[in-house]
């Protein structure tokens, strides 16, 4: 049995950890105290990115402009601002290419320049861009990364 002020003393330790844990084994119980994990301090989460916001085309336009060229000949391409919010709301929302709302540009044309983006690298120099920014204003945790993925069998010899 502890004392008056031992048992106050183990209260106040107890109220600054997580939890207790009681174990007994053959009649003997001991308690196993778990610290409390260092909480780091919430960030307001920012608003979900739907169309792309003025300051953050004019950081992705010197890189449309450097990887993905207009050809002096040749059709007319769609407006390349209008496309990228359309590859968003795609990736965004799964829809096929075919549902994109009218809003957008033509589903085929936004498709078509979809591939040729990725062919050429305009994804993965967007993305270095934007995380030396956010990197910059210490926004990206260096500590800890992870990546989700799901995997299911193919219906009907899919592949």
């Amino acid at each position: 049995m502890l004392s008056g002020s031992a048992s106050r003393l183990l209260l106040e330790i107890i109220s600054d950890l997580d939890s207790v844990v009681v174990l007994c084994l053959d009649g003997i119980c001991g308690s196993v105290i778990m610290p409390r994990r260092k909480r780091e301090p919430e960030r307001p989460s920012l608003p979900t990115i739907w169309r792309i916001p003025d300051d953050l085309w004019a950081s992705i336009l010197p890189i449309l402009a450097e990887l993905d060229p207009a050809k002096p000949t040749g059709r007319k391409r769609i407006d390349q601002r209008r496309a990228l919010d359309a590859i968003i709301y795609r990736m965004r929302t799964g829809v096929q290419w075919n549902q994109l709302p009218r809003e957008f540009a033509d589903d085929s044309s936004v498709h078509r320049t979809f591939q040729r983006w990725v062919r050429v690298g305009v994804f993965e120099r967007i993305w270095a861009v934007l995380v030396a920014e956010a990197d910059a204003i210490g926004g990206v945790n260096w500590e800890w990364q992870a990546a989700d993925t799901a995997m299911g069998k193919a219906r009907l010899g899919g592949t």
